[in-house]
């Protein structure tokens, strides 16, 4: 008898458990779903959001990284590789004495933390809204310069280019970023998101 009684009560505490899960499910079917039909509709990303990098260029097309290689000194993942080549008035890639000949980044290897961003004196790497990153091979997932470059303004302001000797570098920093002497800090990346394109 108690036996049964058991069983009696097993089986009523199971056919409870499957009416309050017939029951949420038809609380959840008439809710406006919270997913979006992917690709097709892409949620915006948020402004601080850390996607993949880009290097940025002056106004006049010349490049913003100088080949310091400081972003490499600040990544925890040791995922850049800098190689500095020297600019000529024959060749100008940059405003100053160098630029990167070699730029790239392993982004199996990347965090997206954002130190290299913060390391460069020149804004020139910036981590963008782009998400869609993948690849079927280790080696299509290295970066290079010539995919994170972004295009010059217009054709005739690419880089190499033959300059006049003696021509004075650009300023490496506007004067909407300097303030008493000393750069604004503290911007987490955006500063160099607007002045750069």
């Amino acid at each position: 008898m108690s036996k049964g009684m058991s069983r009696a009560k097993e089986s009523l505490a199971g056919a409870l458990r499957i009416v309050e899960a017939l029951l949420t499910t038809q609380r959840q079917a008439f809710r406006k779903p919270v997913t979006l039909e992917y690709p097709e509709t892409q949620r915006p990303a948020h402004r601080r959001f850390r996607g993949l990098h880009e290097l940025k260029r002056y106004e006049d097309g010349l490049e913003r990284c100088i080949g310091c290689a400081l972003c490499v000194a600040a990544c925890p993942a040791n995922a850049i590789f800098v190689q500095a080549g020297e600019n000529t008035d024959q060749e100008r890639y940059s405003p100053g004495e160098r630029y990167a000949r070699v730029y790239e980044i392993n982004v199996i290897r990347c965090m997206f933390c954002g130190y290299c961003e913060d390391a460069c004196p020149t804004y020139a790497i910036v981590l963008e809204n782009q998400y869609e990153i993948a690849g079927t091979t280790r080696e299509g997932m290295i970066y290079t310069k010539e995919m994170l470059l972004v295009d010059p303004p217009s054709p005739e302001r690419s880089t190499p280019r033959q300059v006049e000797p003696g021509r004075p570098p650009l300023d490496p920093l506007p004067s909407s970023l300097r303030y008493a002497g000393r750069v604004a800090r503290g911007t987490g990346g955006n500063a160099a998101k607007e002045i750069g394109t």
